[in-house]
């Protein structure tokens, strides 16, 4: 069957003989985020908004930070299915992301401005307020240009509200699964 729109960047780069990633069906709630940590070929945390049937997906190397003071690089990928939200394993060795993955938080978001997420997305400045149980509050993702690739850079930053803090850093504190609470280390030995 052919890859449908909009999820066709998604099923041309994975072989589902070989990966247990969901395929592009799944629940629709419209106001699900997920930030799932990845160890691929570099360790990093996948920030995902669900909006129009699909997640929305950026690559932040860093994860996001507490602190509005951090602007952490978040690299637009491809959107994702709803159904990926819950997502946790093995991506096999040699199939595109390949490594393991873990459901880091995850809760709901709300725009925090009155424009459709499609408008945002195109003018290249989101902003919503995440619900989760590691991160809370304002976040702001802006669009600054793009790679020699190609591929458009945005800058996550948290924003200086009730919900920021300079000290806390639960991308290092806090390093396990909010579903399952296994941790990266725990899949990597794991048969």
């Amino acid at each position: 069957m052919p890859p449908t729109e909009p999820l066709a960047e998604y099923e041309r780069k994975r072989d589902f003989t070989k990966t247990s990633e969901p395929r592009g069906r799944g629940r629709k709630s419209g106001s699900l985020f997920v930030i799932q940590k990845h160890a691929a070929t570099a360790l990093h945390y996948d920030f995902r908004l669900e909006s129009d049937g699909v997640l929305l997906s950026w690559a932040v190397p860093k994860g996001p930070s507490t602190d509005p003071r951090d602007k952490r690089l978040a690299m637009r990928v491809e959107d994702h299915p709803v159904s990926y939200a819950d997502f946790e394993g093995v991506i096999p060795k040699g199939e595109y992301g390949g490594g393991q993955v873990i459901v880091w938080d995850m809760g709901t978001y709300r725009p925090l401005e009155d424009v459709p997420m499609a408008e945002q997305l195109r003018k290249g400045h989101v902003k919503v307020w995440l619900e989760g149980q590691k991160v809370r509050g304002g976040y702001s993702l802006r669009r600054w240009g793009k790679d020699k690739r190609g591929r458009e850079k945005w800058l996550l930053v948290k924003i200086d509200d009730e919900t920021a803090d300079r000290r806390r850093n639960p991308t290092s504190t806090q390093p396990e699964s909010v579903l399952t609470g296994r941790t990266i280390e725990d899949l990597k030995r794991e048969p």
